[in-house]
């Protein structure tokens, strides 16, 4: 039996009496029962969103490797994680360790994240990716097909989702308090950093910085200032933009609520796309077709400080970032990128609902390793399809047109040219 499943069925046996159990208003959280049942994590990415989710591995098991392609960041982080390993490449971590790791944290720039995750999960490692999941729709995809195809526990970082606000909010909406729902508006504060601009120039690569392992999976170019270690948000081959940023958190009482996945198209205005740097502002529409469950609507994203008509919010101020959810019976506001504060407007009064208490975000993808319930993110029953239908507003900033969807088979049916974003290659050394 290989060192993988021994640790693997080791943790879920005996786990066993001590997993939590989640029932409406509250949860129970796993009791370990010996030092060997700890959950010996490894964490790709340790500064930045890194820093916090690798602190939250250290409280939920041991950290036994840490990387960062940073030998600055990787050493203040071996500072907190005196026993783990240390290494650049999550590649050779994950073959020298692979035995004796349970489960990884990937807090990387957005184009290494599907890469990373990948391999840890073709070696049946759990895995916590943080959002937007991936940097591609068809990776966004594909995370959610390997986490199933190997049987890992996975989780997406968009904290807000184990927040009771959101998840009441979200249950309200779906017991028809607002009535059928025509349209959503969800806007960002984003982008903080600077974007719209050309490609820096070429600079001599700092001491402490592996510039080729940071590029990774990405098309090689010099390196300049504007990159690392937080700029790079703003540049196609390594961000998502602003709605890659925070989408998967503003619009995601929005997307748990309607089930908001697959749309048939998308459209964006925006300040000029250079091709090189995300524009420095837009707003993106996209149409969602009726299901079973819910009529059709449509959600517009607004961001570097484009706003909703200040009609649609009856005389409330609008705050920098939040959503709107309009329904033909009233409407749901949510001054807040986690969507956990919300107010309704219109003679509407809240209904009684029930939902599903967290025992907090990281928590559940701990009790899920353990043999628990999924975490609710988990990437394929809900982080693959969000960061998916996120990633496809980029499609139609590159493509500078109405984008038609067929999302069964991947296809942007009229914009042929934005298939290698849908598909992106990668260097050679480098796979999905």
């Amino acid at each position: 039996m290989s060192g993988r499943t021994n640790r693997r069925k080791f943790l879920q046996t005996t786990a066993l009496t001590g997993v939590g159990f989640w029932v409406a208003g509250g949860a129970k959280a796993a009791e370990s029962k010996s030092a060997n049942e700890k959950i010996q994590f490894a964490c790709i990415g340790v500064e930045g969103k890194g820093s916090s989710d690798s602190r939250d591995a250290g409280r939920h098991g041991d950290v036994v490797a840490i990387c960062d392609v940073d030998s600055e960041r990787l050493e203040k982080a071996a500072s907190r994680f005196p026993n783990a390993k240390k290494f650049f490449d999550y590649r050779e971590m994950l073959e020298k360790m692979g035995d004796k790791i349970d489960a990884v944290t990937v807090s990387t720039p957005d184009h290494s994240h599907a890469p990373a995750s990948a391999m840890a999960m073709r070696m049946g490692k759990h895995c916590f990716c943080q959002k937007p999941l991936a940097h591609s729709v068809y990776e966004a995809r594909r995370m959610g097909e390997l986490a199933r195809e190997n049987n890992v526990a996975t989780q997406m970082g968009n904290q807000g989702t184990s927040l009771s606000g959101l998840r009441r909010g979200a249950a309200v909406v779906q017991a028809g308090a607002l009535g059928k729902v025509t349209e959503v508006h969800v806007w960002t504060n984003r982008p903080i950093w600077a974007q719209g601009g050309p490609a820096p120039q070429p600079k001599p690569v700092p001491k402490n910085l592996k510039w080729d392992l940071w590029l990774g999976p990405a098309a090689y170019r010099p390196y300049g200032e504007g990159y690392h270690p937080f700029s790079w948000r703003g540049w196609w081959d390594f961000g998502t933009g602003a709605l890659g940023d925070m989408a998967c958190h503003t619009a995601n009482l929005a997307y748990m609520a309607l089930d908001m996945r697959n749309p048939t198209s998308i459209e964006a205005q925006d300040s000029g796309n250079n091709k090189q740097s995300y524009p420095k502002w837009s707003i993106i529409k996209f149409e969602f077709p009726a299901t079973d469950k819910r009529d059709g609507f449509t959600m517009t994203w607004y961001d570097g400080g484009k706003l909703p008509d200040k009609k649609l919010f009856e005389g409330r101020e609008l705050s920098d970032s939040g959503s709107l959810i309009v329904g033909e019976a009233g409407k749901m506001f949510s001054p807040n990128d986690y969507g956990a504060k919300w107010e309704l407007l219109g003679d509407i009064k809240e209904p009684k609902v029930e939902f599903t208490k967290s025992p907090g975000h990281f928590t559940e993808w701990a009790q899920a390793i353990k043999g628990g319930e999924p975490a609710r993110s988990n990437f394929p029953d809900y982080a693959s399809s969000l960061a998916e239908t996120i990633l496809l507003g980029n499609l139609a900033i590159w493509a500078g047109k109405k984008v038609e969807w067929d999302a069964e088979n991947l296809k942007a049916t009229n914009a042929p040219e934005v298939e290698p974003l849908i598909h992106p290659h990668y260097r050679d050394g480098w796979k999905l």
